[in-house]
């Protein structure tokens, strides 16, 4: 059985594994035929490796004939993000500034996933340095949204994003320090979980960053978050292990949400306004909640304009000095957007860059504070869908570069588990987002809530095809 492999879930992947009706080997190719008719148009991935994933299909069938599988989704195929170093591949961090060198080891999240006898099928693209939320890239050939080829898949996970829409396997990972896990998510209609910080050990780890999920369902995100979140001595930030019940997401009755209070954030305090379908869509699914037995109160907003640019300007000192750090001919390579970005570094001092580092935990308090009173907190992923392919964020000015990531950052600073899903189309036919937000820590109540959403929303839009077909 090789017909419509490519689309299986992973749970449904392992399930033909176990019977004997498919083997990882089968569903690896039949990804790969599905990959060689996208790619040329939407170049999501980097150094695929058709033969490295097929002998890892090998010994994944080989486990699986002996009843001897490594994990649940042992033979799943599956892509990671650039800068998750996998050993024996260079890591570009999207820029052609970057010498290639072959990474010596495996960063944590890909550890896991080969531990976990995944087959990697190739590496997916990201912007310079990750520091847009666009497909645009000095290195990697411009990736574009399987929804609309003319659209933008966002970033900075853009080729996990694009990946997961157009059925590269079922699971990808991403990384996330503003959103760049759940824009391209909301933006190419897939599930994208930004788990708590330190709950998926990261090398190297820092204040916001966080590895997870970007998959078609709910279910896979669970799946792979419970291989991800295993211990790994290499990031002290991350959070002690648990043995959490990842796979157990059903939330009982008919009423799945009696008894929640749930918060509608619509106006983020700073940034774009939210565009009329993208409001429309949220709503609706807020009135889903509502049905579903939440009670469903409006939240005002709890960011500011001094938060937000305190965290531009940090994060500009901190990219000018890495910039800085470069041969001149190896600079000019960096995108010219995120130079021009990057070059009012040069003109801050050191009370301003002080001051802006400090919005860190600004926002971190005010988004613990405003989410506290709520089990959940709904809102769009962005304020707008996806914006045309060539340009480096929706306004294409770098300097107001942020104006879309404000209902997305908060929850980097405030470590809060936050995920995107579908919720809507626009008139156009594109994916529209809806985020949902745990307290700390809540990782697991995240995802249960997403999937009895998901099975209230109704019934979703085919997933776009290859052109041609």
């Amino acid at each position: 059985m090789t017909t419509g492999l490519h689309q299986l879930g992973a749970a449904a992947l392992a399930a033909l594994y176990r019977s004997g009706d498919a083997s990882p080997v089968e569903a690896t190719q039949a990804v790969l035929g599905h990959i060689a008719r996208w790619e040329p148009h939407l170049q999501a991935l980097y150094a695929p490796d058709a033969d490295a994933a097929l002998a890892m299909a090998r010994a994944s069938e080989a486990r699986w004939r002996a009843g001897t599988p490594l994990s649940a989704i042992d033979g799943v195929p599956c892509t990671i993000k650039e800068n998750i170093a996998t050993r024996g591949v260079p890591q570009p961090m999207g820029t052609a500034a970057t010498v290639l060198r072959p990474a010596p080891e495996d960063a944590p999240p890909a550890a896991r996933l080969r531990e976990a006898g995944c087959v990697f099928l190739a590496k997916t693209t990201m912007p310079d340095y990750g520091m847009l939320s666009s497909g645009l890239s000095s290195f990697h050939p411009l990736t574009r949204n399987p929804w609309d080829l003319r659209m933008n898949p966002g970033g900075s996970s853009a080729g996990a994003g694009a990946a997961a829409a157009a059925g590269y396997g079922p699971l990808h990972i991403g990384t996330d320090i503003g959103g760049s896990i759940r824009l391209p998510a909301g933006w190419c209609g897939v599930v994208g979980f930004k788990p708590s910080l330190g709950r998926v050990p990261i090398d190297p780890p820092y204040a916001g960053r966080v590895a997870g999920p970007m998959t078609r369902t709910v279910e896979d995100a669970a799946l792979m978050m419970a291989v991800l979140s295993r211990p790994d001595w290499r990031d002290a930030m991350s959070l002690p292990w648990q043995d959490l019940a990842w796979t157990d997401l059903a939330l009982p009755g008919d009423a799945p949400f009696a008894g929640l209070k749930v918060g509608l954030l619509m106006d983020a305090g700073w940034g774009d306004a939210v565009q009329p379908e993208v409001a429309a869509a949220v709503r609706a699914a807020a009135q889903a909640f509502a049905l579903a037995g939440a009670a469903v109160e409006p939240l005002a907003p709890f960011c500011t304009r001094e938060m937000a640019e305190g965290l531009d300007n940090f994060w500009r000192m901190r990219s000018w000095l890495d910039m800085e750090a470069l041969p001149p001919e190896r600079r000019e390579q960096v995108l010219p957007y995120i130079r021009r970005w990057v070059a009012r570094g040069a003109e801050l001092g050191g009370p301003e860059v002080f001051r802006g580092y400090s919005q860190m935990a600004a926002l971190r308090d005010a988004a613990v504070a405003a989410c506290r009173p709520f089990d959940l907190v709904l809102s769009p992923v962005s304020p707008m869908p996806a914006f045309p392919a060539e340009q480096a964020s929706p306004l294409d000015d770098p300097q107001r570069p942020f104006e879309h990531i404000a209902f997305t950052l908060p929850y980097n600073m405030s470590e809060q588990p936050a995920l995107a899903i579908n919720c809507g189309y626009t008139a156009a036919g594109l994916p529209i987002g809806l985020q949902i937000i745990g307290r700390r820590h809540d990782d697991l109540g995240v995802l249960r809530a997403a999937h009895a959403y998901e099975g209230l929303r109704g019934p979703q839009r085919a997933w776009p095809a290859p052109p041609g077909r």
